[in-house]
């Protein structure tokens, strides 16, 4: 269980939006969706650079729902913890890692946020998580991953690689860094990066830097490179790691292509695919809930037999109800802190 907010509890109080969304954000008998958009409120205050006497007691108030037995919650608020930029997270972020009586997938998105945050302190842990023999892979795939980011991002190879890096259309930190390029386009095949994303021998961070300058080059949606990207991207739903493949539709969500949509729908539908792919696929769809169709594939989800998966139809069809409605921000009240 994550430690409790303490240090700030007065200025947490003292900000009536931030109390009131963290009253939304923890409350058991909120609806789900609506908690989801008090939550990406928080993480809206609590990654503004430069930070704010109101960030502390955002990620406080992050923190303080990990108490919820929801297994999507608890992923979705170590994500956003992890994007926060902040170091005020890690301790948090700490405490659902070593928590073995924790779900894998919450243990899961810890060790990416704590890799996110580029924590050279969490080496010590994550790398003795990533070699316990006994773990979910989904955690110690994870942990590798993230040790590998925090060497990374704290090397001198990333210097180097800095000015080589493209431009991404996308303000997440990524579980990796894009492969580096003078010129993404020219210079990296499709085909090579296919190679790359698919090639078990490699290291998953180095699998994961592909997969994330394909990402890069399905952005914006009319680029030339954009449908072969896309169609490589979904070839990794093939993969043995159930990490991978549940990345490939976070992918996808982001970009929230047309062409991603059969992919999805299949791993969505594939009753056999382990929860946590199924569930990222599902809400991959909700970003696209403009399109004609997607949210009959939801509506056939919301009663799954997997809480995680039916939990993510519902927040699904609150983003596809957001993307048609023409509003600028996912938040419940994203006119806070204006």
């Amino acid at each position: 269980m994550a430690p409790s907010a303490t240090a700030d509890e007065t200025a947490v109080a003292s900000d009536p939006a931030i109390l009131q969304l963290r009253k939304l954000l923890t409350s058991e008998t909120t609806p789900l969706a609506k908690r989801f958009r008090a939550l990406f409120s928080l993480k809206h205050l609590a990654s503004l650079s430069p930070p704010t006497s109101q960030t502390v007691p955002a990620i406080q108030a992050i923190a303080a729902a990990f108490s919820s037995p929801s297994a999507l919650l608890k992923h979705e608020l170590a994500y956003c913890l992890g994007q926060s930029r902040h170091d005020a997270a890690v301790p948090y972020l700490r405490a659902v890692l070593e928590d073995a009586n924790e779900d894998a997938m919450c243990r899961h998105e810890a060790a990416e946020a704590l890799g996110a945050l580029g924590d050279v302190g969490s080496l010590e842990l994550l790398r003795k998580l990533k070699d316990q023999t006994g773990l979910p892979d989904v955690i110690t795939e994870t942990c590798a991953i993230a040790v590998a980011r925090i060497e990374w991002e704290h090397s001198k190879r990333s210097q180097e690689e800095q000015s080589h890096l493209k431009q991404s259309d996308f303000a997440s930190i990524d579980p990796a860094p894009p492969l580096p390029s003078d010129d993404a386009i020219s210079h990296l095949p499709i085909e090579d990066l296919q190679r790359t994303l698919l090639d078990t021998k490699l290291s998953l961070f180095e699998r994961y830097r592909a997969m994330f300058t394909l990402r890069d080059l399905a952005s914006p949606p009319d680029l030339p490179t954009a449908l072969p990207a896309i169609e490589a991207l979904a070839s990794g739903f093939t993969d043995p790691s159930a990490l991978f493949r549940h990345e490939i539709a976070f992918v996808f969500g982001q970009l929230s292509h047309p062409a991603s949509i059969p992919a999805l729908v299949t791993t969505l539908r594939n009753t056999n695919e382990v929860g946590m792919v199924r569930h990222e696929a599902a809400e991959a769809l909700g970003s696209l809930g403009e399109e004609e169709g997607v949210d009959a594939i939801l509506r056939e989800f919301v009663d799954d037999e997997e809480q995680v998966v039916r939990e993510s139809c519902v927040v699904a069809l609150d983003m596809a109800e957001y993307e048609r409605s023409g509003q600028e921000e996912y938040a419940l009240m994203p006119e806070v802190g204006a």
